[in-house]
């Protein structure tokens, strides 16, 4: 296989309602949308998870640019690529830069699959034929407000609800949640808001008997979560803190966590993705594949990742609609009593729709 042409365009959406985490509020969603073309005229899309600021990592939609548009698209370019595992390879001499260097692997592995002939979820190893799916959801302006929203999800059959928490909302905030919702599978979400002195505030989230606590301290420390998992009864989950297979081995034989949540852009790809979750399988380590807000092209690659056997805990991969008045692929991902149907057609399953994809649209480059 060879990638003739690449095309990169710049997508701006309009979210359905704003999103708010510990560190900020967001409703459009600027993003970097890549088709990749063959020699055979067939093209494989990947999308940029990467943020207009660097508030969730240091890689932003400029700089994922950048390095697609410098270094990595003239990497690729007329090479002659066996398998989609080369391109980490290929690639291993830049480091870091996980977001965009993931955003063109994604689009490898589609073409690949479209012509092996099989879908993404089967060449990956994945075994199931839907996933479970859970929500999450961002920081309301009351507990009322979120109570309601929650009453929602779970009426629509979401198999887990996952809170976003920050100092002054978060024990009081989940008290009444759990009052309110006693049995719903529930985790907290708190994208690096607390330092270790923070610990004995963090143990009052025990008496909630949550599924898990979502990268509490800071972003990059496996060290201080060591201390902290040692200390409170709730799983610690990281995030943010995992970029690479490495980084897992780290964690797990330090003990910072229970759980590690696999984001396919933050650790830099599906090959990557996948040799994480086998090592967490090795150790007993269960993951779930978490969400950045994706369109549907990106989220197509995570159901396929989630098809793999150790995702044994329901993801952030929510239908279209809960972000979307309209996706860019057709059909939309539908989610029904908290399940999405596993596509099994070559590829991501899903079809691009390039009318909408040009709605979108507000910047444009072609690479030959």
């Amino acid at each position: 296989m060879k990638l003739k042409e690449i095309t990169l365009r710049q997508l701006k959406m309009r979210m359905k309602s704003p999103f708010t985490t510990s560190f900020g509020t967001m409703q459009d969603r600027d993003f970097i949308l890549l088709e990749a073309k063959d020699e055979n005229g067939n093209s494989g899309w990947g999308e940029s998870v990467a943020f207009h600021s660097p508030w969730y990592s240091e890689e932003t939609l400029k700089t994922n640019w950048h390095m697609l548009e410098d270094f990595l698209i003239p990497e690729l370019l007329n090479k002659e690529i066996k398998h989609p595992d080369e391109v980490s390879e290929i690639f291993s001499y830049i480091r870091k830069n996980n977001m965009a260097k993931s955003t063109l692997e994604g689009a490898v592995w589609d073409l690949y699959t479209q012509e092996q002939g099989i879908s993404l979820a089967k060449a990956l190893g994945g075994e199931k034929s839907k996933i479970e799916v859970g929500i999450s959801i961002g920081i309301q302006n009351t507990v009322d407000d979120l109570l309601k929203l929650i009453d929602e999800y779970v009426t629509e059959g979401y198999k887990r609800m996952k809170v976003k928490i920050k100092p002054g909302w978060d024990v009081d905030v989940m008290r009444e949640v759990r009052k309110h919702f006693p049995n719903v599978p529930l985790m907290a979400d708190a994208n690096s808001a607390y330092r270790l002195e923070d610990i004995d505030h963090l143990r009052a989230l025990d008496e909630f008997d949550l599924m898990m606590i979502e990268q509490p301290l800071a972003s990059d420390d496996i060290i201080d979560h060591a201390t902290l998992q040692k200390q409170i009864n709730t799983p610690v989950c990281l995030d943010e803190s995992i970029h690479s297979y490495e980084d897992t081995r780290k964690a797990i034989e330090l003990g910072s966590c229970k759980i590690i949540n696999i984001k396919i852009g933050r650790v830099g790809g599906l090959t990557e993705s996948k040799q994480i979750h086998d090592l967490c399988k090795q150790h007993d380590i269960p993951v779930w594949c978490g969400g950045m807000l994706e369109s549907g092209i990106g989220r197509a690659h995570n159901i396929a990742l989630t098809t793999l056997d150790n995702f044994i805990l329901p993801g952030d991969t929510a239908g279209s609609s809960r972000y979307w008045d309209k996706d860019i692929i057709d059909p939309e991902v539908v989610v029904k009593d908290g399940f999405i149907t596993v596509p099994d057609t070559p590829g991501i399953g899903y079809k691009p729709n390039r009318d909408t994809i040009k709605q979108y649209t507000i910047a444009e480059k072609v690479f030959s």
